[in-house]
């Protein structure tokens, strides 16, 4: 398991990180995500074996969200 750690500057609300925990459920390989509109930030937990830090940062695209990693 890996750790991405994403800046998210989109979010406006609890319901935008809700919205993006979802993606626990719907993108396999995704193991956990910690979500925070206060921070923006956006903690991913995910099996690199099955998906690509690219991958999830599409996925959030497709939510209609902003992403950047953070180092």
């Amino acid at each position: 398991m890996k750790l991405l750690l994403l800046e998210v500057k989109d979010m406006h609300c609890s319901n935008c990180a809700m919205k993006l925990q979802a993606l626990e459920d719907d993108l396999p390989g995704v193991d956990t995500v910690d979500a925070s509109y206060r921070s923006q930030k956006m903690k991913v937990v995910y099996d690199e074996t099955i998906v690509t830090p690219a991958a999830i940062m599409d996925a959030v695209q497709k939510l209609g969200y902003t992403s950047e990693m953070v180092e």
